[in-house]
């Protein structure tokens, strides 16, 4: 069984993924969403350690790890430290680089002084509006705001430590048009398959069949996942 690991970005929660998931699993795979904990002193590397918990508590044949933004930092470091776990790496609107890169690397200047700005003095910085994250419809917007929550700011200034060995896998990274920032060039630069998808940062919540026929379309998935099925259903919204 093919088994996907969706792993939410930053002030967001397993909640982002719950419009993409029953299109997976009504397509015959499984699906596991970790919740990162979002506490005082938490940094990037507590992250990764939860999602490495969650790669090893699965014994399926074919696992791809799916980071969306902030998370695509912490996927790529999760399977550097479980190589032989991952099969394919998929980024969506992800955050990503080399050993050594982190937000403060890969971010603007003008984003990290806001985040540090609205962090004040604090551990957490509080959550951006919806449409901050594309997403405007009104009922989607007010759906979104209740949910998010603020994330700590130690993840945002920790950097990856890669051994090189999540280069071996293979990748795919999905960005969004219009663009927003340049995480089409990230996964070049990483030497990652690139799709484009028509929607916002938070596309999953925006477009999840679109979202989900990319990931059962990934090149070195098997074969007997049910895609006719999946793109004659109306997604649930």
């Amino acid at each position: 069984m093919t088994t996907f690991v969706l792993v939410h970005g930053a002030w967001h929660g397993s909640w982002a993924w719950e419009r993409v998931t029953p299109l997976l699993v009504r397509a015959g795979a499984r699906v596991i969403t970790p919740s990162l904990t979002l506490g005082r002193d938490v940094g990037l590397h507590h992250h990764v350690d939860e999602v490495v918990t969650s790669i090893r508590a699965t014994a399926d044949d074919e696992l791809v790890l799916v980071g969306h933004s902030y998370a695509g930092l912490v996927v790529r470091q999760a399977a550097d430290r479980s190589p032989e776990r991952v099969n394919h790496i998929v980024l969506v609107e992800g955050w990503a680089g080399a050993d050594g890169a982190g937000m403060e690397s890969l971010a603007p200047d003008w984003f990290m002084a806001r985040v540090r700005a609205a962090a004040g003095d604090g551990w957490s910085v509080p959550a951006p509006a919806p449409a901050l994250f594309g997403i405007t419809e009104p009922g989607d917007a007010r759906w979104l705001e209740q949910r998010l929550r603020g994330h700590p700011i130690r993840s945002f200034t920790e950097a990856t430590r890669l051994s090189g060995a999540v280069d071996r896998i293979p990748g795919t990274g999905l960005h969004c048009r219009p663009e927003t920032f340049p995480f089409a060039r990230f996964a070049a630069e990483l030497g990652y398959r690139q799709v484009a998808l028509d929607g916002p940062h938070d596309v999953m919540l925006s477009h999840p069949r679109s979202v989900a026929e990319a990931l059962l379309t990934l090149p070195t998935l098997p074969n007997p996942l049910n895609l006719p099925t999946l793109r004659k259903e109306k997604p649930k919204l």
